[in-house]
């Protein structure tokens, strides 16, 4: 009975992340549903609730659109006209508004579902790994961020608002990508994020190394 609610939400979300230039385009909100599903197969869940908020999950991010409360009350429209119970929009909007790296910086982000939990580890995931890397250095190029500076040394983030100022690509790495990790919620995205994680700990090693 979902079928066609799924198949609008995907349109949906195409049509918002269409012209996307940072990494954060259809390719990523794929391949995230394509592992929220994977890691969903392993809980017990509502597999549509991981499904809708996946494709979803960036249609509102603050990084990405103008307005985010209007961005927000856009979604929350667009999911009552699709008949879908008060209870199942705000098990979506919750898992959107708390799922972010730099929610939890500011400390105001509330307990995730399970259903959460297995988005978040889906949407972090594709920051790791071979496909992270190239999105980081895609996200950065797109903000006009400098490659790498030796003077500039990695940040201990404390807030949103630091996380949102200007840095190297390769700083986001240690600011935010190898913390990844160890924020992982399942068991089966702790396994595949182990071994992304290692692998982006040999390609800064590789790339220290040339640039000097």
């Amino acid at each position: 009975m979902y079928n066609h609610k799924i198949e609008a939400i995907k349109k949906y979300t195409q049509a918002k992340m269409a012209q996307d230039q940072t990494g954060h385009g259809m390719d990523h909100i794929n391949r995230v549903v394509h592992l929220a599903h994977k890691i969903a197969e392993t809980e017990t869940c509502d597999f549509f609730i991981v499904t809708a908020a996946a494709y979803l999950h960036d249609t509102v991010d603050d990084k990405l659109v103008l307005d985010p409360e209007q961005a927000y009350q856009e979604l929350k429209s667009f999911l009552r006209d699709l008949n879908l119970t008060e209870s199942d929009i705000n098990q979506i909007v919750h898992i959107i508004q708390n799922l972010s790296f730099s929610q939890e910086l500011n400390g105001t982000v509330e307990e995730l579902t399970i259903e959460g939990q297995i988005v978040q580890d889906a949407d972090r995931l594709d920051a790791m790994g071979a496909v992270g890397i190239v999105r980081t250095i895609y996200y950065g190029g797109s903000k006009g961020n400098l490659i790498y500076d030796p003077k500039i040394k990695p940040r201990n983030l404390k807030s949103k608002a630091e996380y949102r100022e200007e840095s190297t690509v390769i700083n986001h790495f240690y600011e935010k990508i190898l913390l990844l990790k160890d924020s992982l919620n399942t068991e089966y995205a702790k396994k595949i994020g182990g071994k992304r994680h290692t692998f982006i700990n040999t390609f800064l090693k590789e790339f220290l190394e040339e640039w000097d």
